[in-house]
């Protein structure tokens, strides 16, 4: 263990927001802005539609009506005042249009005006000055029998003009004070649209001012800090595991740079105690080495210096067994067969396990290898032990491997020798080898119908030198398994016994197309610091 470790202190809510704060109380605001612009332009639009409306509807008609009105009121008093005159009938004619248009035009006023308390009064004004004309000078002229001048004309001839003067006024004031309103309405209209556009200007510039403060905060509360977090990360990426990693901006990218921060420091511990151990490994791959290579002596001497003697005691032994058997007593042949019997079994003990520490150490350059063809040597090899047992042995086509033919001959020629040795004496052996595609790997598995082996024993089997049976009843060192495991193993597969199949035995492993290679020291120290090292 690398000891305890102590995460960061975390900042305090109360001092510092968190991104998302600053986003809702951001937003929140910028809404709130927005929606007071909103109301002002919306309520600026309608005032503005509302004084275009009472200029367009209201105040331009009615002083064009005042217009018309007093055109019929001149109408009716050229008509009074030329039948005064002439006392031709003709002349009533304008006056009687001028009261049909009188009437009209003062029902419109009186419709515009309603509500203009000031503007009514006016008309009521017009109204009783054109009154005390009509009935003073217009009826009673009009009441005059045709064909004369009337005399009233002349004797209210004074009375007529100071009372159509009067009514002139009358009708004068209220058309000045119709344009003086109309006049203002327009000025309400263009102030409110002087309003509307300098609004409708805020409401662009606050929008305008409002995504600038958004992309400046952003780039200084998050892009900023999260680029200055990325450039620490690639420091300390790039071997720098002391480079601290700051932190900035809102408190949640502050707690992210806090933990990263923590995850440096503890890696940097995690590597000093993975530096400390790679030590260690590298002093043991020594030792190892070391090792191996008292080991390949041991092998020399074996091969050499030890089977010497061993074939010195084999022959004298079988010299007094020919020369002197029978010779004797009983015992001494016992003896004699004894000693025979036991530098034999030591003779192919020694072989044997020099061909398994040769497995993977000492072997051929590897090359293409026809399984079929390999196959077909195998069990030419142990043509007469098949030929016995009277074995039959099917396979399927076998791939092309890049392995090393002798291994694959040991491998093959262990499999089918066990099969056929370790066959039922009821039954003739039959052999069955399949093959298939399982990933990048091959997958083999030879079956065949003979005394099969329990599944407590499905691992034991593997192991060198185990033996299930006496010498007695099948001969063997109880090395072939385990050679044919060390084989798979080195060929980059694994090798396994079905403990599912009862009627005989049955084995799969899988073979890689090409062999994996033994690592050297210097390529175990290499693997090892990358391990302890980050990828760039």
């Amino acid at each position: 263990m690398t000891g305890k470790t102590t995460r960061p202190p975390r900042a305090r809510k109360s001092f510092v927001w968190t991104t998302r704060r600053w986003l809702r109380v951001g937003v929140a605001a910028s809404l709130a802005v927005l929606a007071v612009l909103g109301g002002t332009g919306a309520w600026v639009l309608g005032r503005t539609a509302t004084i275009s409306d009472e200029l367009v509807d209201v105040r331009s008609p009615a002083l064009s009506t005042a217009f018309r009105l007093e055109s019929a009121l001149l109408n009716q008093e050229t008509g009074i005042r030329g039948y005064g005159l002439t006392g031709t009938p003709e002349f009533l004619e304008p006056y009687q249009r001028g009261l049909t248009d009188q009437n009209t035009y003062t029902a419109q006023l009186g419709q515009l005006l309603d509500g203009d308390a000031r503007a009514l009064d006016d008309l009521r004004t017009v109204q009783d000055a054109l009154s005390r004309w009509q009935e003073r000078i217009a009826r009673p002229i009009a009441a005059s029998p045709p064909g004369a001048p009337s005399p009233l004309t002349t004797e209210r001839a004074a009375e007529a003009k100071a009372a159509f003067d009067t009514l002139r006024q009358a009708m004068s004031d209220q058309q000045e004070r119709l344009r003086a309103e109309r006049a203002r309405t327009r000025a309400d209209l263009a102030a409110t649209m002087r309003l509307r556009n300098w609004v409708f200007a805020a409401i662009a510039a606050v929008i305008a001012l409002l995504a600038g403060l958004v992309f400046e905060g952003l780039r200084r509360g998050i892009n900023q800090p999260l680029e200055q977090l990325a450039s620490d990360a690639r420091t300390v990426a790039g071997g720098d595991f002391g480079h601290p990693i700051s932190s900035a901006g809102p408190a949640d990218l502050r707690r992210l740079s806090s933990e990263i921060d923590f995850m440096r420091r503890r890696l940097v511990r995690e590597l000093a105690f993975s530096e400390e151990a790679r030590r260690r490994l590298d002093a043991q791959t020594a030792d190892l080495q070391r090792s191996n290579a008292e080991l390949e002596q041991f092998a020399y001497v074996a091969s050499h210096d030890l089977q010497e003697p061993l074939r010195k005691v084999s022959s004298f032994t079988q010299l007094l067994q020919r020369r002197y058997g029978g010779q004797l007593d009983a015992k001494a042949d016992q003896y004699i067969g004894i000693a025979v019997d036991g530098a034999n079994r030591m003779q192919t003990l020694i072989n044997d396990l020099l061909d398994f520490s040769r497995v993977g150490r000492v072997h051929h350059d590897p090359e293409k290898v026809d399984l079929d063809a390999v196959m077909e040597r195998t069990l030419g090899a142990l043509s007469v032990g098949i030929e016995e047992a009277g074995a039959s042995i099917t396979h399927d086509p076998l791939p092309t491997l890049v392995a090393d033919p002798t291994q694959m001959g040991m491998l093959w020629q262990n499999l089918i020798g066990n099969a056929v040795k370790f066959r039922r004496p009821d039954r003739a052996p039959e052999i069955r080898v399949t093959v298939a595609r399982e990933g990048e790997l091959w997958r083999f598995t030879v079956t065949d119908n003979g005394i099969g082996i329990a599944p407590e024993y499905a691992d034991k089997v593997f192991v060198i030198f185990q033996r299930l049976h006496t010498k007695d009843v099948y001969p063997g060192s109880g090395i072939g398994l385990a050679m044919c495991k060390k084989i798979v193993e080195f060929q980059g597969g694994t090798i396994a016994v079905d403990p599912e199949y009862r009627d005989g035995t049955r084995i799969s492993f899988t073979l890689a197309p090409e062999p994996l290679t033994a690592p050297s020291s210097s390529t175990i120290a290499e693997a090892t610091r990358a391990t302890a090292e980050p990828a760039p």
